[in-house]
């Protein structure tokens, strides 16, 4: 018995409901199409929350999932549940705002000692450490042996390009990469103890 779309019924499941406004609104019923949107919030939400999105970011799901509602709904078969292909749609703008969420906060600064390290202007305390620091790495720069101080100076303090240091000291590309790594190891060893 085919299953009448047009008019949502009280008896209908909320499912059923959603699908009745759907098709309504896929024929040009406006009033369907903003009962469905308005009704549509609360299951877009909880699919985004099942995903992991945090509460303050679920209002930016809820608004991308009813953008791409928008765009698709010619493609939503009246047979088929509303509700997943909502839920489909919903966990698919969630998993993009994860993504994109992500992206953002790998540049972004979480980490206290980042703060602490990095002096507000205005602090005399905090240029006196940021002027001994300076200090250290000109120091530990001048023990280096020649070759790797000269690496580290034309490539790393002038920021010279590999073609341009060679050309000034007369050493070839090769050798300046390799002082270069020595150099940045034996720096990062005496100041992190790390190899």
């Amino acid at each position: 018995m085919p299953v009448d779309f047009t008019e949502a019924r009280d008896s209908d499941s909320p499912d059923q409901r959603r699908a009745a406004w759907m098709a309504a609104a896929q024929a040009g019923d406006r009033r369907a199409y903003e009962k469905l949107l308005a009704d549509s919030v609360a299951l877009i939400r909880a699919a985004a929350r099942r995903q992991g999105v945090a509460p303050d970011h679920l209002d930016d799901v809820v608004q991308e999932t009813l953008i791409t509602v928008h765009r698709v709904r010619h493609t939503y078969d009246p047979a088929r549940s509303y509700d997943a292909w909502l839920t489909a749609i919903a966990s698919r703008r969630a998993i993009d705002a994860l993504r994109s969420r992500g992206r953002r906060d790998s540049r972004e600064v979480h980490d206290e000692y980042a703060f602490d390290s990095h002096a507000d202007e205005g602090d005399a305390s905090s240029a006196t450490e940021s002027d001994e620091r300076a200090q250290r790495l000109r120091d530990a720069i001048a023990e280096l042996p020649p070759g790797q101080r000269e690496a580290i100076e034309q490539l790393g303090l002038r920021e010279r390009s590999l073609s341009e240091a060679a050309e000034l000291t007369g050493r070839n590309t090769g050798a300046l990469k390799v002082n270069l790594h020595r150099a940045l190891k034996a720096l990062r060893e005496r100041f992190h103890g790390e190899p």
